[in-house]
């Protein structure tokens, strides 16, 4: 029977902003919460293995629905561990509400057992956090604390301690609707006109875009369009921007392919959109313009000609009437060449033979997987090469997504995430592009994904090293040291674990293998063997960039995009006058 503790007014709180379920471990200071969760309609606690974890899941789940969504941890290292995900759900910009129960209060500052300092723990990662020191005080400050995340969206923590959890409520749960914050930012009149007659002027007008654009894809081509304007983006702003883009000049950065680079040298203006981009070094740093609903991160990155606060889609629609059409194609079609060359001129190195090739190379396992996948697949990264084959590979459509680490570039992300959002997208496919370095730090949630039945399918590109860590060690020079470890047989691990699973190590079953796995509606894993040199610098590449700066070989190493995108760029020059 309920008792109306400040835990069950606290959750029917929750509840009555939608959330539907907490993602965390059971016990110690969180058992109020946990009992109060139980006897509450509508909400269900998912336990995990590690809190980190779930808030990964968390953060998935918000990155899919666009809601709120809520993890937990019990005092001390409960609340350590959610951190990571914590890291990761505030600079991917998702709304996240962490519950982090506490010691009992009257022993706060007494260095009691497992005592931390949550209001400082969670101070570089939370838009709000507070604690709740007497009864009174719930459930107004669970309302402040579910605004916040929503409305920045961004993460909140709210610190709880068990024994003030279990007193009794002094008043009802709050019902009151909270709002999303999802009111357009329009940018000033001056402003536009500005935008306007800088894109007018310029003869060579660039397009670089980010994850800002997720609403503005017929805007950004209709002003490519006018400009003609190379297209270029990050990889957050891949799968909102790249697909129905006969102007795609493919990314810059580390991870980058194709002639973005190139087009945003050559450029006289770039237009920044909705980007927040952190190599600098990759961005031009004269001629730039930046659009963003965000006024904190206008000129963060490189100095501008022309600081613009609006969301895209508004300040695109307002801009678009002034911008004149561009008579002169000869810079956009000349950067889509090369698009297409720099494309095409690899293709050989990572497709010749591959039906021979053992082990296999991972870019045909992705390439597979693209194929295969349908389209509302949701793909979940982890971060390293799993990064690379998802930009090179995984084809956008307006209807995928692609979630990762992207941002904040933590490993072991890829399953968590796929968790929550298992349990945001119920309908559609969820597959779990998993490194062997990423999924054996968080292994434990294969055991999340077979007790809750949760119908992911995760790939493990299982290379008995870490890639990326090998190749950052290449381009600086340096031989790679304790980046490899011995084989792992996690189809047998998953199979243990009552999960259905394969190991495929010839090239000739990896498409069905892959396809059969997607067809079940179970939990699946398909540990795939692959190359650990798959990142064999091309001979192009000189001694002095190998062992220089990390950027230059960067653009070299993995400039070269391929796959399905390798026909998107050749589709675009078909209506290009030939030279």
């Amino acid at each position: 029977m309920a008792r109306n503790t400040v835990a069950e007014q606290l959750v029917r709180t929750l509840a009555s902003a939608g959330v539907t379920r907490i993602y965390g471990v059971v016990g110690d200071s969180l058992n109020p919460v946990v009992d109060a969760v139980r006897e509450t309609d509508g909400i269900e606690w998912v336990h995990v293995r590690n809190e980190e974890a779930a808030a990964f899941a968390a953060a998935g789940q918000a990155e899919v629905d666009g809601g709120l969504a809520v993890c937990a941890g019990s005092c001390g290292p409960g609340n350590t561990h959610l951190v990571q995900g914590l890291y990761d759900a505030q600079r991917s910009g998702v709304p996240v509400l962490a519950l982090a129960s506490h010691i009992p209060s009257r022993q706060i500052g007494t260095q009691f057992f497992q005592e931390t300092h949550p209001e400082r723990l969670f101070g570089d990662v939370t838009e709000f956090r507070e604690l709740v020191a007497h009864p009174d005080q719930m459930p107004r400050l669970a309302r402040v604390a579910i605004q916040h995340a929503l409305g920045t969206p961004g993460v909140s923590v709210l610190v709880l301690p068990g024994d003030i959890a279990g007193q009794r409520a002094t008043g009802p749960a709050d019902t009151s609707p909270v709002t999303a914050g999802r009111a357009t930012a329009w940018p000033s009149e001056d402003d536009v006109r500005e935008l306007a007659a800088r894109i007018n002027a310029a003869d060579k007008v660039a397009l670089f875009c980010g994850v800002g654009v997720r609403d503005a894809h017929r805007e950004v081509m209709a002003l490519a369009g006018k400009a003609n304007a190379p297209v270029g983006h990050s990889l957050r702003g891949k799968e909102w921007i790249q697909y129905h883009n006969p102007y795609d000049v493919g990314m810059i950065g580390l991870l980058g392919y194709g002639a973005c680079h190139d087009a945003l040298e050559a450029a006289d203006l770039t237009v920044l959109l909705g980007t927040d981009f952190p190599y600098d070094d990759f961005l031009p740093k004269k001629g730039v313009v930046q659009v963003d609903h965000d006024p904190r991160r206008l000129g963060r990155r490189v100095p501008l000609d022309l600081a613009v606060q609006g969301d895209v889609p508004a300040t695109l629609r307002a801009v678009l009437p002034l911008v004149e059409d561009k008579s002169d194609a000869r810079y956009l079609h000349e950067m889509l060449r090369k698009h297409e060359r720099a494309l095409t001129r690899v293709v050989d190195a990572y497709t010749q033979n591959i039906e021979h090739h053992t082990p296999i190379h991972p870019e045909y396992v992705a390439d597979c997987l693209d194929k295969v996948a349908d389209e509302s697949t949701v793909f979940t990264v982890d971060t390293g090469m799993n990064n690379v084959w998802a930009a090179r590979y995984l084809t956008p459509n307006g209807h995928r997504r692609v979630i990762g680490s992207f941002s904040h570039g933590t490993m072991a992300n890829a399953l968590p995430h796929a968790i929550g959002a298992a349990y945001a997208a119920p309908d559609r496919k969820v597959v779990s592009l998993s490194g062997d370095g990423g999924l054996s730090m968080l292994l434990g949630e294969l055991i999340t994904v077979q007790q809750h039945d949760l119908p992911i399918t995760t790939v493990v590109f299982n290379n008995s090293s870490l890639g990326m860590v090998k190749l950052e060690m290449m381009v600086d020079g340096i031989p790679a040291y304790q980046t490899d470890h011995q084989q792992v047989d996690y189809a047998a691990v998953a199979r243990a674990l009552g999960m259905r699973s394969v190991r495929v190590e010839d090239p000739n079953d990896v498409h069905e293998a892959l396809r059969e796995a997607l067809a079940a509606d179970v939990p699946y894993l398909v540990d795939v063997i692959t190359d650990p040199n798959a990142l064999s610098i091309p001979s192009r590449i000189t001694a002095d960039q190998v062992a220089g700066f990390a950027l230059s070989a960067g653009r070299t190493v993995l400039q070269g995009g391929v796959g399905a995108m390798v026909e998107m760029a050749r589709s675009n020059l078909r209506n290009i006058p030939r030279p």
